[in-house]
């Protein structure tokens, strides 16, 4: 392919780093901008080069030509007076091959050209243009798509307040057809490709398509800009934008989720982001995480919605998002539901499905198309569809109080980790996490196959946060690691009997895993407590080896009697008693609790559970106290 870069540009904002210099001369980390540029395409089998000049053309040329072209076939036409950037194309048709890639001179990327232009080639566009969110989309111009990104419309900037746009801003990164330019040629005047051509091949029909991607493309136009992409060179950040590389993803559920359970959002003006979101997209993108929301829409089944309609609700939540300097990556939904009734309902969609949650689709497809690294990704939502759907997908957990909060028991799925909501699920996975991986350190390291790891404490002290994040660092280590919770064999209410050995059925749970214990392999189910119901029933199945680690955790861990051979682990988690009581009341009142009868809960068990833990807690090989990192109390519960 050949690539017209518009190297014409001034540079007057860059005046002081330019040194006399033109701007796609512009030093970048030790190399020339255009220098750059070259080097990025030409292993990607571009190899002619048109380059538009204009302003200090002769030291551009001489540049070139002492770097013998850099090994590629490069012609440079001096653009006379300035005609903009689609006029500066039009000016020389005659040079341009029949497709052609164009390049800004003032911007630094690292893209794909081979898969960019195989999606244009699969599209039938006459144009494909490259397309990113960023955390300023009321100062950019957006583009907007179709269902099947083909654009339908430009909005250049400034944005009307009232206005909700899809957060896809048009980075200057172009493959055209050279036939769709034919209608232009000769146009006069000053032509910008963003502002003019494209919006008027739009009214003639041509077809232009947005080619979507994380990918990295900045431009450097300001000492500031320069400043920034110096730094991402630096640091890296330029290289893990690359789709050939790994990429941590969050997936996060919408509704009860980013914005407030509102029943079925038939809307935009019905939408409204849960306090603190946008903060924390944002803490994401920093983080160079991708963001790819997975949502239920059973509205588009049911009649309520249309595509067109639900494409304004996410408008409308970019837009609010992009306010507060946060993007996603990507929105994929599931239209279907199976259950049929409803007025008005579209029979093609009434179907079972692999993309509705808890069917894992819409994660696997977000993760193909950006290439995610599952074991270090996370599934962040509010009820147990997703939980079940992140357990089927591969990725780690997060379950927040908002929206269902968990309360909808529709599946026998324990998250990895409680939080209050989405900001504090952002604050565990960018701090906490860290932080608990590096502190588990200390034990798991002489943590071998087919070992047994106890995990003992009192109740909200962090156990269960704790053993996922072991759970997950031994998983990294390719060593298989299966977790339970005791709580799983709580006895029905009716059963109990007084004490903490009354509450659980330790019997039962040795009993079930009696083959594994005995060095052998075993298939069994183990009950599913709802916590919020207060009930029991049949859980997930679980294949342990007996080459696999055992992870179990729960307030009576480390008193419960295991005959085994095995190697045992036992580690204790000791918490602040002021915030450990704070967090078993808040949790019994969530479930139905009234503030007196969670007070009295929890000191009735602070005088069965204590002395039993406390006595426990002496064989313990390990002591931790997970405070320093959970202080903050929304992190986790």
């Amino acid at each position: 392919m050949q690539a017209v870069i518009l190297a014409g540009g001034k540079g007057t904002r860059l005046a002081e780093r330019l040194q006399g210099r033109p701007k796609p001369l512009v030093d970048v980390d030790g190399v020339p901008l255009l220098q750059r540029q070259i080097e990025t395409l030409r292993p990607q089998g571009v190899t002619k080069f048109l380059v538009l000049v204009n302003h200090a053309a002769d030291q551009i040329e001489a540049f070139l030509a002492e770097n013998g072209d850099f090994g590629c076939d490069i012609a440079t036409v001096d653009d006379g007076e300035p005609r903009g950037t689609a006029g500066a194309v039009l000016g020389c048709l005659d040079a341009l091959e029949d497709r052609f890639l164009v390049v800004y001179g003032d911007t630094l990327f690292s893209i794909d050209v081979g898969r960019m232009a195989d999606a244009h080639r699969r599209s039938g566009a006459q144009g494909t243009l490259f397309l990113h969110p960023n955390d300023h989309p009321h100062d950019s111009d957006l583009v907007e798509l179709d269902g099947d990104d083909r654009i339908l419309a430009f909005h250049p900037y400034p944005h009307s307040d009232s206005a909700w746009l899809a957060n896809q801003v048009n980075a200057a990164f172009y493959i055209l057809e050279k036939s769709a330019l034919e209608p232009w040629r000769g146009a006069p005047g000053l032509l910008d490709f963003g502002k003019d051509l494209f919006p008027r091949m739009i009214e003639r029909g041509v077809r232009l398509q947005g080619y979507r991607s994380f990918e990295y493309i900045k431009d450097l136009g300001t000492p500031k800009r320069l400043d920034k992409v110096e730094r991402h060179l630096r640091e890296g950040a330029v290289e893990r934008a690359s789709l050939s590389a790994k990429q941590r993803c969050v997936f996060v559920d919408r509704d009860g989720t980013l914005n407030v359970q509102k029943g079925y959002i038939r809307s935009p003006e019905q939408f409204e982001l849960i306090e603190g979101v946008g903060a924390a997209v944002r803490r994401l993108n920093d983080a160079e995480y991708r963001i790819a929301v997975v949502t239920n829409q059973p509205v588009i089944a049911r009649g309520d919605v249309d595509e067109a309609e639900l494409r304004r609700i996410h408008a409308r939540m970019e837009t609010d998002l992009g306010a507060q300097g946060g993007f996603v990556d990507r929105i994929y939904h599931c239209p279907h539901h199976p259950d049929a009734g409803f007025p008005g309902e579209r029979p093609e969609l009434k179907i079972a499905c692999d993309c509705r949650k808890p069917a894992p689709g819409l994660i696997l497809r977000a993760a193909a198309e950006l290439n995610a690294d599952l074991t270090r990704s996370w599934m962040v939502g509010d009820s147990t569809a997703d939980i079940l759907a992140a357990r089927r997908a591969g990725v780690r957990s997060i379950l927040v109080a908002t929206g269902e909060g968990g309360g909808d028991g529709k599946y026998s799925a324990v998250p990895d980790v409680v939080v209050r909501d989405f900001p504090s699920a952002v604050d565990f996975i960018v701090s906490g996490y860290p932080s608990l991986a590096h502190l588990q350190g200390a034990f798991v390291a002489d943590v071998g196959p087919g070992d047994l790891v106890l995990i003992g404490g009192l109740a909200r002290s962090g156990k269960s946060t704790l053993a996922s994040v072991v759970r997950h660092e031994l998983d990294a280590r390719g060593l298989r690691c299966q977790g339970l919770s005791l709580d799983a064999w709580i006895r029905p209410e009716a059963e109990r009997r007084p004490g903490v050995g009354g509450r659980f059925d330790l019997a039962a749970a040795t009993e079930a895993l009696g083959p594994w214990l005995d060095g052998g392999d075993v298939r069994f189910s183990p009950p599913f407590y709802d916590r919020f119901r207060r009930q029991t029933r049949a859980g997930e199945p679980i294949d342990l080896a007996k080459d696999d680690i055992l992870l179990f955790e729960g307030v009576p861990a480390l008193f419960a009697e295991f005959a085994t051979f095995r190697r045992i682990h036992r580690v204790h988690v000791q918490a602040d008693e002021g915030r450990r009581a704070q967090r078993v009341i808040d949790d019994l009142i969530a479930r139905g609790s009234d503030p007196a009868a969670a007070r009295a809960i929890y000191e009735q068990r602070m005088a069965d559970e204590a002395p039993l833990v406390a006595q426990s807690a002496r064989s313990a090989s390990h002591t931790l106290s997970l405070d320093s990192i959970l202080s903050n109390p929304d992190r986790a519960r």
